[in-house]
């Protein structure tokens, strides 16, 4: 064969091998640009490949902000340190490419503080809004030191650059959707979180990871029928949970509320089921909970205290969805969503033999555990706002100033008696205080030093320790002590001292 003609079809099958590569890296860089991936990474991606098929000795890929300013740089074959985002921005080529709207070839000239044969450089568009340019230096060949990029090798940086255009431009909005996505659930959840302040007449605070959660299990189950078991420590809010529930589900009829360890259990079966007139000399006919809560919301605090014969008696009530009054023996429908609340372990007390396996099972539709105070700190001064701010307009009183040592003992003890015990505490503290309510005020009233060993208190116990704290102030003289509490004698000798 002819060498000249062997020549001609090596360099022919070189060029198609070539235009094969080229495709080839057209259609590997669509499918990573398009990839849900942070910007940087998809710039760094491209010039990997286009290095890859035109291989230049230096290489950069530069992206902006709207306002002008550098999102991401990639750069390659620089023996120095390679040139910030600002800089190639700030620099005469981005003018250039920006003044023609389309790539540029420059030779033998200076870029960067490097010196080149042949740069070539074109910009990122997508509709008319520039996001950034690449730029490459000096092909590199090992046959041909002084070898140049082709027209080929400049139209393949194009076909690259408008390709990258429409991936970072798809990039960026996704990135705006989801920035827009997520300012919209923080503001979702504030105004949740302002309506859930509202609910029932009580104001209610949330703002705590540990309790938000909560708040957010609570918001989706609230519109269903399910069931729904509130577990936590005593004083943790659960019957304000309740009333949430309620508030949020749609329901039209009442919450009706009744705690199964307030009564025995003679007098809350007819509380629960009704009884019938004449069943014993002058009792009369009266409706139960469960029919008063008809088409509302049933809440049955304390449920581990249920005695078992009137475990039976429940299940039966939730299974049928009917009830029959004492001492009758026909079946009331009702339509009646069940909330049940216990402090109490029930797994231990079915394992026990005390509480009903299928009655837990039936209770316990969605279990929720609210957190105890000491879990969500982060509340503590809301809830110490409000508690004030409540207890003062009720009383019709002005609000003391809490004192940063007084916050910080609250903020520090363990609350045994959770919010039910702060809520009593502030109570007490705003009705005892002078204008301030001060650190020593505080650990009187909890019990010395403040530490977490204290029981929970009720609003007597804070008035009696505080009353105590006064007296040996005066040294015992009541009518000192008296003036002091802005009581009379008479009324402190009827408190007990």
């Amino acid at each position: 064969m002819d060498p000249v003609e062997v020549l001609t079809r090596r360099t022919t099958d070189f060029a198609e091998k070539r235009r094969i590569l080229q495709l080839e890296t057209l259609y590997d860089l669509a499918l990573a640009l398009h990839a849900d991936r942070p910007e940087g990474e998809l710039v760094e991606e491209l010039l990997q490949q286009v290095c890859a098929v035109l291989d230049p000795a230096t290489a950069t890929a530069v992206t902006r902000d709207p306002f002008g300013g550098a999102r991401a740089v990639a750069s390659v074959g620089w023996l120095d340190k390679p040139p910030a985002g600002d800089e190639l921005l700030a620099d005469s080529l981005w003018r250039d490419l920006l003044a023609q709207g389309s790539g540029l070839v420059r030779r033998d000239g200076e870029w960067m503080g490097r010196t080149f044969r042949e740069l070539i450089a074109t910009p990122l568009v997508y509709r008319g809004v520039y996001l950034g340019f690449i730029a490459l230096l000096d092909k590199e060949s090992r046959a041909d030191p002084e070898s140049a990029f082709s027209r080929a090798d400049r139209r393949f940086l194009d076909s690259v650059a408008a390709l990258a255009g429409v991936a970072l431009d798809s990039a960026r909005q996704l990135e705006d959707l989801t920035t827009q996505r997520e300012r919209l659930q923080e503001e979702n959840k504030i105004l949740k979180g302002r309506l859930v302040e509202e609910v029932a007449g009580h104001r209610f605070v949330a703002q705590a990871p540990a309790m938000r959660r909560v708040v957010d299990v609570v918001e989706r189950v609230a519109p269903r029928k399910v069931t729904i078991l509130l577990k936590g420590e005593s004083g943790t809010g659960k019957e304000l949970m309740a009333k949430l529930i309620h508030s949020l589900s749609g329901r039209a009829g009442a919450l009706i509320a009744i705690n199964c360890a307030a009564m025995p259990e003679t007098l809350l079966e007819s509380e629960l089921f009704g009884i019938e007139g004449g069943v014993a000399t002058g009792v009369q006919a009266r409706r139960g909970k469960f029919e008063l809560a008809d088409g509302g919301t049933l809440f049955l605090d304390e449920i581990g205290d249920l005695e078992l014969a009137l475990q039976v008696k429940l299940l039966r009530a939730l299974q049928e969805r009917e009830v029959t009054h004492v001492g009758s023996h026909k079946a009331v429908p009702v339509d009646v969503r069940v909330i049940a609340a216990t402090h109490r372990n029930l797994e231990s007390l079915v394992t026990e033999g005390r509480f009903r396996e299928d009655l837990y099972y039936r209770l316990k539709g969605v279990d929720v555990e609210l957190p105890p105070l000491r879990q969500r700190r982060q509340d503590i001064p809301q809830l110490v706002r409000l508690f004030s701010e409540d207890f003062c307009r009720r009383e019709e009183i002005a609000t003391p100033q809490i004192d940063a040592e007084a916050l910080a003992l609250l903020l520090a003890y363990d609350y045994p008696g959770n919010v039910r015990e702060l809520q009593n505490m502030i109570e007490g503290a705003v009705s005892l205080a002078d204008g301030v309510v001060d650190v020593e005020l505080l650990r009187s009233l909890i019990g010395g030093s403040g530490d977490d060993t204290a029981g929970p208190l009720d609003l007597s116990t804070v008035e009696r320790r505080h009353i105590d704290r006064v007296l040996r102030l005066t040294g015992g003289n009541k009518s000192a002590a008296a003036k002091i509490l802005g009581i009379d004698r008479r009324t402190l000798q009827r408190k007990g001292f």
